[in-house]
Parts: structure tokens; sequence; C-alpha cells
């Protein structure tokens, strides 16, 4: 057994695993007349050689281990060399690139942002520029992909690309050549103060960076007052492990258990605080909802279980197995459940699956929902033997799928009527707020300098709702009645008014003008003022 002094010997920093180990240099196998391997050698060979048909004797591999994985459980997979790569850009905290935000508009690439002190910015590339060419090949009005954009865009620290932008105002095209360097990847979402007094941050992911960005900002808020906070883990599907434990070590007392790992072929490991942690006094609400998994739910169990705060929203994902990463040797790599975690008051949160059934895992989400569980919590029930305690108040909480909130927020169904559903599928919402931003973005900028004056005063344009509308007509959606219409213009005016704050500023604004009508935000805001 080891405690959070000692663990970074043993283990690795992804969540989903322990540490990497190298195929052929740690595994020995049987590989006599008789064994399984042999057999499996034989096959291949036997379709290689012999087979009708030419086959791709790498695909031919790969799809044998991954029909393997796949009468595991759900998470165990494997990916190759370029989903590797894919699979571990956002979380380890950069990629190599020109560094913008952006969004296609109408088939054309248009710059939402350029990263701060990024080489976009440098280069002298502003919010709302086109970029049209690459390298003098056309990206805009060709139907390239946004994949492909990505590729043309990306490349190695060090290296020139030259740009085609269109600038408005500007008859002519402009040319820039930039330089590709480390593009910072965030996690932290947002970050601000909700209430005098009450800080907000919200974790998109559990990163390499994320420990780092989430202590700058708890020095943030509390610089500006903060006594409470509300840790938004909404959405948040997990990430490294390592983040996870560092940050829920922010909140405890020195000794308490965060997390403890166990499996068939793996000891136990515990991981405790160290103590000394930043935030320990203050009142903690953890809002929680379907889609928050894994180091996520690794932060909140530690929280609920050590009666350090309480959590808000809807029953988690219910993610409680740890995967081993496994490198092979051409850069591909298996990841493997070697073990299930448990939150300190003894909990497996892993939710029922059936080997080999990754389809009907894949629809819990749905059955949630039909089961009426997302709108009633009434319609759920645990068994007595998943009651737990946590440790020093003794309140019942639930293991065997997902942390179950201290107050459980239904999800309001009403909300995003079907009318707005198909609006943000055909990508009519979205087009409408960056031509709305383009068009007014010198006279916006000019009127709107305080996002407080902004959030209480700005009003969305009627011009604009029916700008909405009449291209939601040309693409066929409707609503089918008034009664659909009026349900779906509040949400709309207030996603809008959003959208235009994050163009502006960022997305901690963003978040501000949408936090105050959320339910689950509402709940966390009374929670911490009656308790």
């Amino acid at each position: 057994m080891i405690t959070r002094m000692n663990w970074r010997v043993p283990f690795g920093v992804l969540l989903f695993g322990l540490f990497g180990i190298n195929a052929e240099a740690q595994f020995r196998v049987n590989n006599g007349e008789g064994s399984p391997l042999r057999k499996l050698q034989y096959a291949e060979v036997a379709i290689n050689n012999l087979y009708v048909d030419s086959v791709d004797e790498k695909k031919l591999v790969e799809d044998a281990i991954r029909g393997m994985l796949e009468k595991l459980d759900p998470h165990s997979t494997y990916a190759t060399p370029k989903e590797v790569k894919e699979l571990n850009e956002p979380l380890n905290g950069n990629f190599e690139g020109i560094g913008v935000q952006f969004n296609m508009m109408q088939d054309t690439l248009m710059v939402i942002q350029p990263v701060t002190n990024g080489p976009s910015e440098k280069a002298g590339i502003i919010a709302g520029d086109r970029i049209v060419s690459v390298n003098d090949t056309a990206i805009a009005g060709v139907n390239m992909s946004r994949e492909e954009i990505m590729k043309r865009l990306r490349g190695p620290k060090g290296t020139k690309v030259s740009l085609g932008i269109i600038r408005s105002g500007i008859q002519d095209k402009l040319s820039f050549t930039v330089v590709r360097d480390k593009i910072p990847v965030h996690s932290i979402d947002a970050t601000y103060m909700i209430r005098p007094g009450i800080g907000y941050i919200r974790i998109g992911n559990f990163g390499a960076q994320t420990y780092d960005e989430f202590v700058e900002s708890l020095d943030k808020l509390q610089a500006q007052g903060m006594k409470d906070l509300i840790l938004d883990l909404q959405e948040n599907g997990g990430g490294y492990l390592k983040a996870a434990v560092d940050i829920a070590d922010e909140f405890l007392k020195r000794g308490d258990m965060i997390v403890y790992t166990d499996g068939r072929k793996t000891q136990r490991y515990e991981y405790r605080a160290r103590g000394g942690g930043r935030f320990t006094t203050g009142k903690v609400v953890v809002l929680v909802d379907s889609y928050t998994a894994s180091a996520a739910e690794i932060v909140t169990g530690a929280i609920q279980d050590q009666d350090r705060g309480l959590v808000v929203g809807r029953r988690t994902f219910g993610k409680g197995l740890v995967q081993r990463p496994i490198d092979l040797p051409d850069g591909s790599m298996i990841r493997l459940t070697v073990a299930h975690y448990y939150t300190p008051s003894g909990r497996c949160i892993q939710k029922p699956y059936t080997k080999g059934g990754a389809k009907d895992y894949a629809m819990d989400m749905v059955n949630r929902l039909k089961s009426g569980e997302l709108t009633n919590a009434d319609s759920i029930h645990f068994a007595d033997s998943l009651k737990f305690e946590t440790l020093r108040e003794h309140r019942t909480v639930y293991g065997g799928g997902g942390i179950m909130p201290d107050y459980y927020i239904p999800l309001d169904t009403t909300v995003y009527t079907r009318f707005h559903r198909e609006l943000a599928a055909k990508s009519v919402v979205i087009q409408a707020n960056l031509r709305y931003v383009d068009n007014h973005r010198k006279e916006l900028k000019k009127r709107w300098t305080d996002f407080a004056d902004y959030k209480q005063n700005f009003e969305v344009p009627q011009s604009l709702i029916d700008e909405i509308i009449a291209e939601g007509e040309k693409q066929k959606i409707k609503p089918k009645d008034k009664a659909e219409l009026e349900k779906t213009l509040p949400y709309l005016r207030l996603q809008m008014k959003a959208l235009i704050a994050r163009d502006l500023w960022d997305m901690s604004e963003y978040f501000s003008v949408f936090n105050e009508s959320s339910e689950i935000v509402k709940k966390a805001l009374e929670v911490i003022s009656t308790n």
C-alpha cells in the first residue's frame, strides 16, 4: 500500500492508466505449440498467405486486437498511432499550430479570436478575419472538410505557413506568414465571481495543466474576496488521475483519503491528501450531470464522502474502471482495464455492464431518459447493498452506478424545444451569431466596453431573432405552433446573448450569462446561502 506522499513513483499520469509499458519488453508469453497465442498466429499466417483475395495484414491484426477487446468491458480499447496523438493532445495541454479560435461560416474559416500572445496574434491576424488560403491552396468555397483544414494549419513548432486573409473593410486579399508554435489548450472553461463572496470555476476536463490552471483560478478569486466556491464539473468526461487527485487535495485535510484503486493483478493503492490545501474551510458545492465521468467523479466522490461539500445536479456517468496504457511498437496503444477505483467511503461507482455489451452500455443515457430518471429523482432506486455512509457526518450515499447528488435537479426538457434543436442541428443559430458579430463588431466593442454593463443591459435585437426564424424557414425548420415558438424564444435570446459575450470577451463571460438561468446553478447558490 502506498499513500499520497509517494504515489508518483509507481503511477503514471493517466486516469485511465497506471503506467505505460512496452508490450515486447514487459510481457513473457507462453508461445508453445498448444498456446492460444500460437493458434492466433497460425490463423493470421494462413489468412495472409492462402486467402483467395489480397488482405491488409496490418489491418487484420488491428481488427483481431479490437475483436478481443470488444469482448471485455466497454472501456478497454485499441487506438492507432494517429488516434493516440489525437486523444492525447487535449490532455497534454498543448498542440502545435497557428493559434486561433475559429468557426466555419458558409464554407469559410472565420477567426473568432486569436490566442493571446499566440503566433497568429503576433503576425497581425485579428478577430473577424477570414482565412481563405493556406500556402496558396484555397480552403474557402471548395467544400474542404474541417479535419483537412486543421491538418493544413497545424504543423511542427518553428515551421512557417502562408495565410491568405480577407478582412472586412479592405478590398484586397492580405497575406500573412505565421510561424507555428506550441498552443496551450486550457481545461478551465470559466472563472468568475458569481455573487459577492462566491466564486465559480468550471473545469472542462482533467489534463496535464489543469491543476496549475485551477490554482491560478483559486488565487484569482480569493484575491477578489471569494469565501465559498461553486465547482462546476458538468459535462466533464475526465482525464488524468494526477490532476484529479491534486485538485481534490486542495479541499481536504492532511491524511484524508481521496481515492483508492484495487484489481485482480494490481495491489491496492491509496491516494491521500498531503495537507496545506488552498481551500480547506469555505463552503463548496460541486455541480454534476449525467456526463460527469471518471476523474470528475473522483473529485466529486472525495468531496462528498469526506463531507467537505455538497453535490448538486443529476446522477453522474458511472465510470469507475482504471485503464493501463500498453504502448505497442508501432506507436499504437491498448488501454486495458486493470482495476476498479473506489471513493473514500468504499464505493465503486462503476455502472453495471456486460462483457462484450458495448452497444447496450452506450444506450445508458437514452435508457435513463426513457425510465424517467433525468426528469424525476423518485424513479431511481438503490439496493441496500449499495448504500454507504460519508465519513464524518454519516450521511447516506450510494454506489453501483455513478454518484447521486445530495440535491437532485431534474432535467427541464421543455427548455429545449424540437424547433430549437433543429435550428441548432442545422447550424442556423451559430451561423446567425457569427454573422451578427462580424457585421457589428466595431459598434459592439465601442458600446459594450464593460461586461457588467453588457450583462445587465444588452438585449438581443428582434431583427436577429427574425433572421434566425427566417433562415429556419428557408431550411424547412418551423415551429409546429405559436406555443412552441413562444417556448423557444427565451432560451434562444439567452443563447445568443451568451454567444455574443463569448465573442466579445471569453468563455467566462459566456457562462456568466448562461448560468443565471441554470436551475442547477440557482440551487447551488441557495445551498451555499442556507447551509
